[in-house]
């Protein structure tokens, strides 16, 4: 299986892929830019690196073990991934937290972080431009975790319209059961109980598929 974490910056994400590794077995965790975005990485990179994690999850699968990725990597595209198909199934949750908080933690990375790290999108902004356009993604994020049909044109890109699969999910609409993003927010939550509520999660997700209810065994 493969467990997606995303969220958009801030949220505690990686954090928590380090904390549930020792709560679950047979669990490898990544963050997604381990393999090293290039300067001024946009959707059409990610778009294409997805491929690259899948095939790690593929060759994971092959050994009984499942990938928990992390990253700003929304449901949709990971599920429109051309190789996406090919897993045993794919979890998705949120991580989570209020906005006051978010921008408190972001403005705490400062602006260093912020030119390591900021897309072609939102390099031009400086403080306190460059939180709210975190902030605009994380509202965007909570809303594609509720709705498939919300704003889809956000990551359909012209560039890799025909590279990925978005067919795959076009057509489902709110409420259907394969679109299921669980939420963990990190805004009051303790880590250490934060910890314990996606490793909670892993394990639910894990026995929904082996007794063959999950809605995205593939």
């Amino acid at each position: 299986m493969l467990f997606l974490l995303f969220g958009s910056s801030a949220s505690g994400k990686t954090t928590l892929v380090h904390d549930v590794l020792p709560l679950v077995a047979n669990v490898e965790g990544h963050d997604f830019d381990e393999i090293h975005p290039p300067p001024g990485a946009d959707t059409a990179w990610r778009h294409r690196a997805y491929r690259e994690w899948i095939d790690r999850a593929l060759t994971l699968q092959e050994q009984g073990i499942d990938l928990l990725l992390c990253g700003q990597t929304p449901f949709g595209e990971l599920l429109a991934a051309p190789n996406a198909s090919h897993l045993e199934a794919i979890s998705a949750c949120l991580i989570d937290c209020d906005d006051v908080i978010r921008a408190s933690r972001l403005e705490e990375r400062g602006d260093l972080w912020f030119d390591r790290t900021a897309g072609p999108l939102i390099a031009s902004f400086t403080w306190p431009g460059w939180v709210q356009e975190h902030l605009n993604w994380t509202e965007w994020l909570r809303r594609h975790a509720k709705d498939p049909t919300w704003m889809p044109h956000v990551i359909r890109i012209p560039e890799t319209e025909h590279e990925m699969d978005w067919g795959r999910w076009s057509e489902w609409r709110t409420g259907d059961p394969r679109w299921r993003v669980h939420v963990i927010d990190t805004s009051s939550t303790p880590r250490a109980h934060a910890a314990t509520a996606l490793a909670k999660w892993i394990k639910e997700e894990r026995e929904l598929h082996r007794a063959g209810h999950h809605p995205l065994d593939w």
